[in-house]
C-alpha cells in the first residue's frame, strides 16, 4: 500500500518563517498516514517595558544658530530623562539631522530661507507607572516630537516556554481527532517546527500639551502583551 498524506492546516505559514529548520523525516512504512498540523500556542502578560521616541525639532535662520539652539533644548529634555530615574543605559541617540528649507515662489529657484535641526533619543522605560509623568516633563523642557510608547515584556522566555506547552498539547490533540476519526492511532511525531511572534500592540500616545494649570499625568494604559508561538508538527499515523 502505498503512503497516504493527510494534511491539516490551521494557520497557514510559509516554510521560510520556521524559526528551525525541518529535521530530514525519517524513513516510513508502506502503511503510514502523515498528518500536518498547524497550531498556535498564546499566552498573556503585562509589559514591563516600554520604549518611545523623543526628539527636539527647531528652526532658525543660520545653521550654526539651529543646532546650537536644538543642543540647548535636547540637553534640558536628557536631564529631565535622568531626574526621572531613567539610567544611561536606556537612554540612545538615534537620529541627528540638520535640514536647509526652502520657500518656493512663482517661476523662481528654490531659496534656502532658513535650516532644521533634529536630535532624537530613543528611551526605555521600566516602571510603568511613570511613563505618563516622564512625558509630560520632556515636553515641559523642550521635547515637541515623541512616538510611542511601545510595550514588551523584558525577559519573555518563560511565558514563551508556556506557550510552546500549550501549543505542543494542541497539537497532539487535534492529532488524536483525526486519527480515531479516520481509525488510526498516533504513532509518533515526526517533525517539529516553530515560529514566535512577540509583536506588541503599539497603541497612541494621548497627550495634552496645555500649559496653563496643573493637570494630571498624560493618561498611558499598558494592557498586555500577547506572546504567542506557531508550531508546524508532523504525525506518523498508522493502524
Amino acid at each position: 500500500m502505498s503512503i497516504r498524506h493527510l494534511a491539516l492546516s490551521a494557520l497557514l505559514l510559509a516554510p521560510a518563517a520556521f524559526a528551525q529548520d525541518r529535521a530530514p523525516q525519517a524513513a516510513l512504512p508502506a502503511d503510514a498516514t502523515v498528518l500536518q498540523v498547524n497550531v498556535r500556542g498564546e499566552v498573556q502578560r503585562a509589559p514591563d517595558l516600554a520604549t518611545i521616541q523623543a526628539g527636539v525639532v527647531s528652526r532658525d535662520a543660520d545653521a550654526n544658530a539651529a543646532m546650537r539652539g536644538n543642543a540647548v533644548r535636547m540637553t534640558a529634555v536628557l536631564a529631565a530623562l535622568k531626574r526621572a530615574g531613567v539610567a544611561e543605559r536606556d537612554i540612545q541617540t538615534s537620529a541627528i539631522s540638520l535640514q536647509p528649507q526652502y520657500s518656493y515662489a512663482d517661476k523662481q529657484p528654490p531659496r534656502i530661507d532658513g535650516y532644521e535641526a533634529s536630535n532624537n533619543v530613543s528611551v526605555r522605560l521600566r516602571d510603568m507607572g511613570k511613563i505618563g509623568s516622564v512625558l509630560d516633563a520632556l515636553v515641559h523642557e523642550g521635547a515637541n516630537q515623541i512616538i510611542g510608547p511601545t510595550f514588551a515584556v523584558d525577559r519573555p522566555e518563560a511565558a514563551l516556554d508556556e506557550a510552546r506547552r500549550s501549543a505542543v498539547q494542541q497539537a497532539r490533540a487535534r492529532a488524536d481527532v483525526y486519527a480515531q476519526a479516520a481509525g488510526l492511532h498516533v504513532r509518533r511525531i515526526l517533525s517539529m517546527s516553530e515560529s514566535v511572534d512577540v509583536a506588541p500592540p503599539r497603541p497612541m500616545m494621548r497627550m495634552s500639551l496645555a500649559m496653563a494649570a496643573p493637570a494630571p499625568a498624560t493618561p498611558v494604559e499598558t494592557g498586555q502583551n500577547t506572546l504567542a508561538v506557531d508550531l508546524n508538527v508532523q504525525f506518523e499515523l498508522g493502524h
